[in-house]
């Protein structure tokens, strides 16, 4: 390939990786002087691509949208990401399965050879988390609509379906007579699941909503100012929420229990958890999770007697546990003891 046109594929290249380049920047990259730079983008302009310029001394280029997609390049590195990306979309959760196999096979054609050598060696099938029941993907209109009222900082009303008891620690519950007015800050996916982080304002509290249950009121409210979420981090505040931490970083609800398992058998499933050895085959262990319920059934995996220090919460969570085991395995539970006089054996 001439220099020169290799120059202009590694100038668009450029150019589609960001918003806007400061010519000098241009000239660094490409080790050329900013007079060529000014040469190549009058002749990708003359090929029709339109592409924007600053002046002044912080003057750069963009490109910008045209009336036509223009050509796109991508480097060996972005071919592959590309090529996952589509085939991962089937576990997004947003029913767009058919249109990513679709842009897959569109962008495997128009590629040199090497390229779709590449891609053909990388096929593999996304499975996604198995479920009792499937949850109904996320209509791509109402996470469109969300996510345009996160970008412009605008209280987003919307109803929120009543849903089963959940499995993890989702705020918002059922839908009331009125519709739940939010600002919204970040959508974020979690196992297979897309939420709306937002701060409530009629809670006046931070929330995380399931999108496949809201359905988005128009228009949309005011403009506000964006608060930070608590941490200062989105992935780490959802992180928290939904292993069951409070803000301060604690779980809300802690245990303490007795296990007669030694603290060696313990420990590797306990994470961050404490353990402390009491003997040779007894540990103390003092954990935490979302729910009462929850962490009871967390003590309940490791197979062995279990003594509950506290707090009460925690001993009447295994009570209530006990009582629907005893239903699921079809024992009735002992009825009163009669007294008085009876017949004789």
């Amino acid at each position: 390939m001439p220099k020169t046109s290799a120059r202009l594929l590694s100038l668009l290249s450029l150019l589609q990786t960001r918003r806007d380049w400061p010519g000098q920047v241009l000239a660094e990259r490409l080790e050329v002087s900013p007079r060529t730079v000014r040469r190549d983008v009058d002749r990708l302009r003359e090929l029709g691509y339109p592409i924007a310029a600053a002046k002044g001394p912080d003057g750069g280029y963009r490109l910008d949208a045209g009336a036509e997609l223009p050509p796109l390049l991508f480097d060996d590195g972005q071919a592959v990401a590309l090529a996952v990306a589509l085939q991962a979309a089937a576990t997004s959760g947003v029913g767009i399965e058919e249109d990513a196999a679709r842009a897959l096979a569109t962008v495997r054609q128009v590629m040199p050879a090497r390229l779709r050598h590449r891609i053909d060696m990388l096929r593999f099938t996304a499975v996604g988390r198995p479920a009792v029941r499937p949850e109904p993907p996320v209509d791509g209109e109402v996470l469109m609509a969300v996510s345009a009222a996160v970008r412009a900082s605008e209280v987003l009303r919307f109803d929120y379906a009543p849903a089963p008891r959940a499995a993890a620690p989702e705020d918002g519950p059922a839908a009331g007579p009125r519709p739940r007015r939010v600002e919204p800050h970040h959508l974020v996916t979690w196992c297979g699941r897309w939420y709306l982080v937002a701060w409530d304002l009629d809670r006046e509290d931070w929330r995380t909503f399931r999108a496949d249950r809201m359905a988005p009121r128009t228009p949309t409210g005011p403009r506000f100012a964006p608060r930070e979420v608590p941490g200062g981090e989105v992935a780490a505040f959802v992180t928290r929420r939904f292993r069951g931490h409070d803000e301060s970083g604690g779980r809300a609800c802690r245990g303490e229990v007795i296990l007669d398992l030694p603290a060696s058998a313990v420990s590797p499933y306990t994470h961050d958890e404490v353990v402390e050895e009491l003997g040779p085959d007894r540990c103390r262990l003092i954990l935490g999770s979302w729910s009462w319920t929850g962490l009871a059934a967390a003590v309940g995996r490791f197979d062995a007697d279990i003594e509950v220090v506290g707090p009460p919460e925690l001993r009447e969570a295994f009570a209530h546990l006990a009582r629907r085991y005893t239903g699921a395995a079809g024992i009735r539970p002992p009825g009163p003891r009669r007294t008085g006089t009876g017949r004789g054996r």
